[in-house]
């Protein structure tokens, strides 16, 4: 059977299952998926992160001699091995309910997009596989060459799975712009050249690297959660150094790429506001634009009012890296090396609150005050940083403070729960749409093709 006559029949399939309008109780279509989802990205995303972490973990180890970094990106890499099943789990089930609850764009999509997704998406899934366990396996030689290639290679194609699937999505918050592509409603596979057009949407690279970076700053967050966890559970004086180290590295690792995001994050804002929509082009109820939707433009929306939430959690994370910072700086013999720490923070924490104050203060005296005042939270914060690093060389590991392991527990508690709202919201700016300006694809649950529909014009049976 030809490759075209599968797609052909996969398409009419979910065309003509007899199903009724689909609403699921309480949380209603839209909350169910998108709970799902996000439990998904919860794993998904850390084993992103450690999937990159672990085999350089290990290349540090082998040039400093320092056995901890090795026993680190073990750990992690456990941690992947023994987690991976549950977010393939939950990524099935999201599959299950698209179908389910959106059968009219999950066939447009996989039509659309099927030489990238499933079919490069699925090999770069399968090689990330085995070269992530061939890496993870060989833990008695993990030091050498090959292994550590195995762990690369690995990381690669698990870049590769992100960048086509953040494509695909951010596809459909922007519809491929104004003059982007139609999805196609017929039932051959689109070219390469069509996908990847689609791919390439002007939203796409700035997304990439955000999600990239996010995704290397909150598992290191969540690992400084899991030192601080774990040390109170540790009995040998070995194993609380370890964890207390590794929680202090933690917050390095998370720190550096937190402090990319915000300018990341504000350039992908801004080439969404340069899609060029309009309300004559649209009838968006609220919003002429994924943008203006996202921000509010004219009137509140919820997604508009998350983003406010986003950016209290953003300056949040800022204030408690800071204070991990400081305190656990403490564990340097000399304490006057925390004064520069404390100053730095101080500035980070004074420019924070007042770019997230209202416009009556944010906006004074000049507009973009506000900006302002992130670089500066930004900038001291990597003040702050330095600081912290140079002085790790004189740190005596084996006994935080509890103040310091609960600052650990917060950064990684506030990391997890802003990842996954940044996602929920920027999924939220493309409504009432699933593909944004495509009328045919809407965000409540809809009805199935009949099959008095499939002989119609946009669903019409291929010829043989």
């Amino acid at each position: 059977m030809e490759l075209p006559t599968i797609i052909s029949l996969f398409s009419l399939v979910l065309q003509e299952l007899e199903l009724p309008s689909l609403e699921f109780p309480y949380v209603g279509t839209r909350g169910a998926v998108g709970i799902i989802m996000l439990i998904h990205i919860f794993f998904a995303t850390l084993f992103v992160g450690y999937a990159v972490g672990s085999p350089l973990l290990q290349i540090w180890s082998n040039r400093t001699g320092n056995p901890r970094f090795a026993r680190l990106a073990h750990s992690i890499a456990r941690f992947n091995v023994l987690t991976f099943s549950v977010g393939a789990t939950w990524a099935v089930m999201f599959l299950v309910v698209l179908v389910g609850f959106y059968p009219r764009v999950t066939s447009a999509l996989f039509i659309h997009f099927f030489w990238f997704f499933p079919v490069l998406s699925m090999i770069a899934m399968t090689l990330t596989i085995w070269f992530f366990y061939f890496h993870y396996y060989r833990a008695k030689n993990r030091a050498l060459p090959k292994n550590i290639a195995a762990g690369l290679a690995a990381a690669f194609f698990i870049l590769l799975w992100q960048a086509i699937l953040t494509g695909i999505d951010t596809f459909m918050v922007t519809g491929g712009g104004v003059s982007g592509q139609a999805v196609p409603s017929g039932t051959d596979a689109s070219d390469v050249g069509s996908a990847l057009g689609s791919i390439f949407n002007p939203m796409w690279w700035t997304q990439i690297l955000h999600r990239t970076f996010g995704n290397l700053s909150w598992p290191a967050y969540a690992v400084a959660a899991w030192a601080a966890f774990a040390y109170a559970r540790a009995k040998s004086a070995e194993d609380k150094a370890f964890y207390d180290w590794a929680g202090s590295m933690g917050v390095i690792w998370g720190t550096v790429f937190l402090l990319l995001q915000p300018f990341l994050g504000f350039l992908t804002v801004y080439n969404m506001s340069k899609l060029g929509y309009s309300a004559e082009n649209l009838d968006a109820p609220g919003a002429s634009g994924p943008y203006d939707r996202l921000v509010g433009t004219g009137a509140d929306t919820f997604t508009s009012n998350l983003l406010w939430v986003n950016f209290l959690m953003v300056v949040g994370l800022f204030v408690l890296s800071n204070v991990a910072m400081y305190v656990g700086a403490g564990r340097h013999p000399d304490r006057a090396g925390r004064r520069p720490i404390q100053f730095f923070g101080l500035v980070a924490a004074l420019a924070g609150v007042y770019s997230i104050a209202p416009a009556a203060i944010a906006n004074f005296p000049f507009f973009h005050m506000r900006y302002v005042m992130m670089l500066v939270m930004v900038l001291a914060t990597l003040g702050a940083l330095i600081a912290y690093v140079r002085g790790r060389g004189r740190f005596r590991y084996g006994s935080p403070s509890g103040w310091y392991r609960a600052a650990l527990l917060s950064l990684g508690i506030l990391a997890a729960v802003l990842t996954l709202s940044m996602g929920w919201m920027k999924s939220n700016s493309r409504v009432p749409y699933t593909i944004y300006g495509d009328d045919t694809y809407q965000v409540e649950s809809e009805r199935p093709v009949g099959p008095e529909e499939v002989q119609s014009e946009n669903f019409a049976t291929p010829e043989p």
